[in-house]
């Protein structure tokens, strides 16, 4: 059974005006339109629909909560999670390659493989990888008992492969000029020539006044 209140990250006891403000924040970070239809933000968009449409009334949401107590009960709360199987039918792969992963856990209530959401206790999802990050494609499936607030986690990592010399050096230039996430040291999430450059220009002013100071 899907848990609403963990696909909006409020609490059991949240408040009507608390389920509004956390909806009006998610619906505009992954709606589809934002993000170039991507299928993950496309299909986390509407867990969060069908989330707040029964959590927002007031009938269903007695009902539901009913149910979700009734079915937290019927899980073996007193047992820690576990993963029995996480796999994928490849670990090297091209961009744009097909790939299907396959997972089956147990003892838990929520279940979430990543980058895509929250899932079932098993499955199999078939997806393509559009866009790899230093070479790597991550895979992360998160096994939680909340009762007991355990967690399991356990991660796949999926290599690029190039069709040939020239691909594998256009990906790296590509990488090379792309913007980065915004951090502390980098807050304008400049790209890595940027940086680059300026360590060169760093570097020849030292070395400008070391031999100038002698």
């Amino acid at each position: 059974m899907k848990d609403y209140y963990y696909f909006l990250g409020i609490s059991h006891d949240a408040s009507e005006e608390d389920i509004k403000k956390v909806y009006r924040k998610l619906s505009l970070k992954y709606h589809p339109d934002k993000n170039d239809n991507d299928d993950f933000f496309a299909e986390r968009f509407r867990e969060i629909q069908e989330a707040y449409e029964t959590l927002s009334d007031k009938a269903r949401r007695k009902t539901y909560d009913q149910n979700l107590e009734s079915h937290q009960k019927s899980f073996r709360y007193n047992i820690p999670p576990a993963i029995k199987t996480f796999t994928a039918n490849k670990i090297h792969a091209k961009k744009g390659e097909e790939i299907i992963i396959n997972w089956q856990t147990s003892n838990a209530d929520v279940v979430k493989v990543l980058p895509f959401g929250l899932e079932k206790a098993y499955g199999e999802r078939i997806f393509k990888i559009t866009e790899f990050k230093d070479g790597k494609f991550q895979l992360l499936l998160h096994v939680t008992n909340s009762l007991l607030h355990k967690t399991v986690v356990q991660g796949i990592t999926i290599t690029e492969v190039f069709e040939n010399d020239t691909e594998k050096f256009k990906s790296s230039v590509e990488e090379f000029f792309k913007p980065q996430p915004r951090t502390r040291m980098n807050r304008m999430g400049q790209p890595k020539i940027v940086a680059l450059i300026w360590g060169v220009i760093i570097l020849a002013a030292a070395i400008y006044f070391i031999i100038k100071s002698l």
